[in-house]
């Protein structure tokens, strides 16, 4: 019996044929292989769907030969979704092309005909990288909330001690950026289940009209686009542990739906009758308010008896000021040793700086701020005039001789050079979407 990669693969292509040849190949070799006709279902797809590799035509009806639109819809598709590996094919192709379609951030670029064999290969490595990506954006996270010298989180770790080899609900409270997802992931490594899938579902990103399908998944035919069976997250997760993020964004008769799944502990797949059992450990978050929420019937307070067996409150990083400096030394290293920068320190006015600021956006936006400050460094210790915060920005006026757009221009150059000119790359060190990137390169003519 042949196993297939359980990746999901989407085949955008206007050409039927090709489209039928393509997902004839791939099937043979993977779990989920879905395939459009009309691009101007891309956003819809890609915001509602994770796509593992996403293979995209360059020409369309609009234009048959220059690759224009595949750039546009590359672009598109990088924006919502900046982790997706897309490869880029077309039957109008050359060196340079190839070259342009890797600087905009696909993972590789195919002419048509195919070898199959080479469509392969290609696909298999974009879904390497993406998974090694993935893995290592994982470790990072998880590292991050193993630092923790304050009482506040002190107390989260002995909490976490207790409940984490058990099979007990939790629910991780806390404001946006805490670190609520690299919690969960933590527990699921400590946990009995730690050699089980872990699988993540942020609720706020999938609209209500696929709610059921995504998580409860659906069989052939049960909707106009429904054109195989496919597992939902829960399915997936068998076994093993689901983190719920975001809980306190679903509306009230998703709610019903979920706390059904929950007191029955199995699945319908949309269009099915057959009950589907499970056995997963479930963690939950948000950084709502839900004790207030169900007090004034905004959440139903039967689902929140059922996933609030522990709750976890995570600290704001302004609350656990003893843990800013170890972990602006920790995301130093990390970077310094990703991007091969010569920064080994932090000065102490940068250190006092640091732990004055309340950070807003929490951990990650401490996170962001010093990986920025490695890559555009220029010295072997950081300084205040790296570090871009906003308690910083009163300083940086005309008499301290800084001029704000030119730093922000340079650092887009710094960038540009160190990321060979790739425009992803760029954005994402920068802390930018690509969009915003382009905005910038658009206004300071680079």
């Amino acid at each position: 019996m042949i196993t297939l990669d359980p990746a999901k693969i989407l085949i955008i292509d206007d050409d039927l044929d090709v489209l039928r040849a393509a997902r004839l190949l791939l099937k043979r070799h993977f779990e989920q292989v879905d395939f459009e006709k009309n691009p101007q279902k891309i956003p819809y797809l890609v915001s509602n769907f994770d796509y593992d590799v996403i293979l995209l035509d360059m020409n369309f009806t609009r234009d048959l030969s220059s690759g224009k639109e595949g750039f546009e819809w590359l672009d598109r598709i990088l924006d919502t979704k900046p982790q997706s590996a897309v490869i880029l094919f077309t039957a109008y192709g050359d060196v340079e092309m190839a070259v342009r379609a890797i600087k905009a951030g696909a993972a590789d670029f195919v002419l048509k005909p195919w070898e199959n064999q080479k469509l392969l290969d290609t696909v298999h490595a974009a879904l390497q990288k993406r998974r090694a990506t993935q893995k290592e954006k994982a470790n990072s996270n998880n590292s991050q909330h193993l630092i923790g010298q304050s009482p506040a989180m002190q107390a989260v770790f002995e909490t976490v001690s207790r409940v984490a080899n058990t099979d007990a609900n939790i629910l991780i409270l806390g404001e946006n950026g805490t670190g609520k997802d690299v919690l969960a992931r933590h527990i699921h490594t400590l946990s009995l289940r730690k050699d089980k899938p872990f699988v993540g579902v942020d609720l706020g990103a999938i609209s209500e009209s696929l709610f059921e399908s995504e998580l409860f998944g659906h069989v052939k035919g049960a909707f106009t686009d429904a054109r195989d069976d496919r597992k939902g997250r829960f399915e997936e997760a068998n076994g093993g542990t689901i983190f719920l993020d975001e809980l306190g964004n679903i509306t009230l008769p998703l709610q019903a739906k979920l706390l059904t799944v929950l007191q029955n502990r199995s699945v319908t797949r949309v269009g099915s009758n057959k009950l589907i059992p499970l056995d997963v450990r479930l963690i939950c978050a948000t950084n709502r308010n839900i004790q207030q929420m169900a007090a004034q019937q905004q959440f139903r307070q039967d689902l929140l008896y059922r996933i609030n067996t522990i709750a976890i409150q995570l600290p704001p990083l302004r609350e656990r000021t003893e843990d800013i400096l170890p972990l602006a030394l920790h995301f130093l290293e990390q970077y310094r040793l990703r991007y091969q920068r010569p920064v080994t320190g932090i000065s102490d006015s940068l250190a006092n700086q640091l732990q004055q600021y309340d950070w807003p956006g929490n951990i990650r936006e401490l996170q962001h701020a010093i990986e920025r400050a490695v890559i555009l460094c220029q010295g072997k210790t950081l300084q205040p005039k790296d570090v871009f915060i906003k308690n910083a920005e009163p300083e940086l006026s005309d008499n301290t001789g800084y001029n704000l757009e030119e730093m922000e221009r340079n650092m887009i150059v710094q960038a540009l050079k160190k990321c060979n000119g790739n425009i992803t790359e760029a954005a994402r060190e920068l802390g930018l979407s690509r969009a915003a990137l382009y905005r910038r390169l658009e206004k300071y003519n680079l």
